[in-house]
């Protein structure tokens, strides 16, 4: 089965652009904000939370691209995943939002200039587009959480479980299971 490539809207080209160009700076100021509230998540290291981060980040530029149907499955999939680490980190579901929320005011920051620059229709629908994967990325993580938190209080007879493997290595594993999705995505986008 062959994946479907859509040639992408110039102006999706030119968000997709933007974003590439200051990916490392978009990830330094998101990961800043979320370490300096919380200290060093509990199961997890930093660098983990913030590889999941680098992940996001990718997926929203592959959004813009010729194979964004699969990039939106794989940011479902990715923010269900970032929920699922909110949980093991010890967040609260505000905070599982919070942190997508400041993605979204980084976001606006780094792409006012370019939007303002597109005629009104275009950059009426970019602004949308991105609220709307936002929204529904938040939407996925929320359920990761939710879902993480019920199996770590009950398995399928309502008795309490105890998790079997540290965290770090569950989540890594995971982390390199989206990478590896990406990385074919990317491929094939090219």
């Amino acid at each position: 089965m062959g994946l479907t490539a859509r040639p992408s809207h110039p102006t999706l080209l030119v968000v997709r652009r933007a974003i590439q160009s200051d990916r490392a700076r978009l990830l330094q100021q998101w990961v800043a904000w979320v370490g300096s509230r919380l200290d060093e998540p509990p199961g997890l290291m930093a660098i983990t939370v913030e590889r999941q981060f680098a992940i996001l980040i990718d997926i929203l530029i592959e959004l813009a691209g010729p194979l964004r149907k699969q990039a939106t499955a794989l940011w479902f999939t990715a923010c269900e995943e970032y929920g699922r680490t909110a949980a093991v980190r010890g967040l609260a579901a505000g905070e599982v939002i919070e942190e997508i929320q400041y993605l979204r005011e980084l976001l606006i920051h780094l792409l006012s200039d370019t939007v303002l620059e597109l005629p009104p229709r275009q950059s009426m629908a970019v602004v949308l587009r991105i609220n709307r994967m936002l929204d529904r990325g938040i939407a996925n993580a929320v359920v990761g959480y939710t879902d993480a938190l019920v199996e770590t209080l009950l398995d399928r007879r309502g008795i309490p479980v105890a998790a079997n493997e540290p965290a770090e290595e569950v989540v890594s594993t995971r982390l390199n299971e989206l990478e590896e999705e990406l990385t074919r995505l990317q491929q094939q986008s090219s």
